[in-house]
């Protein structure tokens, strides 16, 4: 897609959210476009693949007659197939270009008493169709990927209207605004819905405020960690991100290499967990090929026996979490010999991933630079990490105010369980790579290239990088603060003292003759100076 049609896309996304902005905050207009949008692309990639089994028959999926013998004989081949192969169904009167027409029709045609009956059943329909899309998965291999899937979409909420006609007319719109849209799914070397998608979910948290940093990582941090896990690799086995947000790291992975076996990834909030999933489902990610859980990540691990070749997470930045005496024994933070504070789980999201990292896999995950410093048990661990296990790969500092949410710096840590014994700890200190763009600082691409390429070829680069020894990081007793291995001191030029003091006087000499002139005004207005 060229940079002009990009803007377009853009331009017409927006249009839509317009429809709804001052009706409600960017959290809940999200949740609608971003569940109209999946509906249409579900809709749009059944229509097409229902339209190649009927090509033998010189057929199209929407001239089925529902309700004839023949047409039922039709329709009930074509949804066993898709099940097998989409993992749902939907009937030729339920596919989004139906239901946005007759939206469409109904905003057109005058209201009066006897049609505002008829208006509202675009609503009654759609609440139907989302709920028949759900349970044609009942039963089947694909039902946890869609079950309660479309639960944020509430179309009775006041929200859209005080009256059934008002949410009717709104819904229509939507509706109608969207089905002009061509997300060229036919296009198999195009995606557009896909990025569409990344570009509204990246756009909501900006206007999100605090709330956006629990779904979204910019996809600038996204990129670097993507490429430092697959660094080297056309193709990976499975990767994971314990707290996965709307599932857009995961699915960056993939874009670095040529394939991505399994993604595996687990989410607190329901709605974010739907997002996650939706998201999946719009990259074109089979429903056998994904597996999104929710749940507490720390509290409630999902994936007991995984062990992934690359994990990917930025977690919630110093969280609480329990610490109960049971996470004593457990596996993931049995060896340690500490648990990470109450106060701050950063390190318990550590344990957790080192846990799943298969043997020669490699994580890259965000936290607060304090995991590098702090001590009594978060010290403990951080300790254990680089002298008893050798794990830690390299540290890379990133610039602050890139984040929504939060203007703090934060740091990536890799860990790679495959290391050699002497092999040094990378610090890179990116914190002055960045352009500042309104109110954030932005990673341009070739920020990125730079840390990135530093990581691959480990070079040292004068104040920008450093590989440090493990007795070094000993002596400095496992401390990790990124200063104190990378020198940026900027030395200031030498001041010539005799030249200033020539300054002085000359400004001292100035006032006096500023002093006189004063003093004869004050005395031509007899006033003492």
């Amino acid at each position: 897609m060229s940079e002009e049609q990009k803007k377009a896309l853009e331009k017409q996304l927006w249009a839509i959210a317009n429809l709804l902005r001052g009706k409600m905050d960017p959290d809940d207009y999200r949740n609608y476009i971003l569940g109209f949008i999946f509906f249409k692309y579900l809709s749009e990639k059944l229509h097409l693949y229902a339209n190649r089994i009927l090509e033998p028959d010189k057929l199209k999926y929407e001239q089925i007659e529902e309700n004839t013998k023949e047409g039922a004989l039709y329709i009930e081949a074509i949804q066993k197939a898709c099940i097998k192969n989409l993992g749902y169904f939907l009937k030729p009167a339920e596919l989004f270009t139906s239901i946005a027409n007759k939206g469409y029709n109904l905003t057109e045609v005058e209201t009066n008493d006897n049609h505002e009956a008829t208006q509202f059943f675009i609503i009654e329909d759609l609440e139907r169709i989302l709920n028949n899309i759900e349970q044609s998965t009942m039963g089947t291999d694909s039902e946890n990927d869609f079950v309660r899937l479309f639960e944020d979409l509430d179309l009775t909420s006041s929200k859209l209207g005080r009256t059934l006609k008002a949410k009717n007319e709104l819904i229509a719109k939507i509706l109608a605004y969207l089905n002009q849209i061509d997300f060229q799914l036919e296009n198999v070397e195009s995606d557009v819905l896909g990025d569409a998608y990344e570009y509204l979910i990246g756009q909501f948290a900006e206007s999100g405020g605090k709330k956006a940093g629990e779904f979204y990582t910019p996809q600038e941090v996204s990129r670097i960690l993507a490429k430092i896990v697959t660094s080297r690799k056309k193709r990976i086995k499975s990767v994971y991100d314990p707290t996965c947000g709307s599932g857009s790291l995961l699915l960056r992975v993939a874009k670095e290499v040529e394939d991505v076996g399994y993604f595996y990834g687990q989410e607190l909030n329901r709605t974010t967990f739907n997002l996650a999933r939706m998201n999946m489902i719009l990259h074109d990610v089979h429903f056998s090929k994904f597996d999104i859980k929710q749940e507490d990540t720390l509290e409630e691990p999902q994936h007991l026996e995984l062990q992934a070749e690359a994990i990917v997470a930025n977690p919630p930045f110093s969280a609480k979490w329990s610490a109960k005496n049971i996470f004593s024994s457990d596996d993931r933070f049995s060896q340690y010999g500490k648990l990470a504070p109450k106060s701050k789980a950063d390190f318990a999201f550590v344990q957790h991933m080192v846990h799943h990292l298969d043997e020669s896999g490699i994580m890259a995950t965000v936290l607060p630079h304090g995991v590098l410093f702090r001590g009594a048990a978060e010290g403990h661990i951080r300790k254990y990490l680089i002298e008893d296990q050798n794990y830690i790969d390299a540290i890379i500092g990133l610039p602050a105010n890139i984040f929504f949410g939060t203007s703090i710096p934060t740091c990536i840590l890799v860990i790679k369980k495959c290391r050699e014994i002497d092999e040094d700890v990378l610090f890179i200190d990116a914190s002055k790579e960045f352009e500042k763009q309104g109110n954030k600082n932005r990673l341009l691409p070739e920020h990125i290239n730079k840390i990135t390429n530093c990581y691959t070829t480990r070079e040292e680069i004068e104040k920008f990088s450093y590989r440090a020894k493990l007795e070094e990081i000993k002596e400095n007793d496992y401390n990790l603060n990124i200063p104190r291995y990378v020198d940026t001191f900027e030395e200031e030029e030498p001041v010539d003292i005799d030249a200033v003091m020539k300054e002085i006087k000359s400004l001292e000499a100035e006032r006096a003759e500023l002093d006189k002139e004063i003093a004869g005004y004050f005395q031509e207005l007899g006033l003492k100076f």
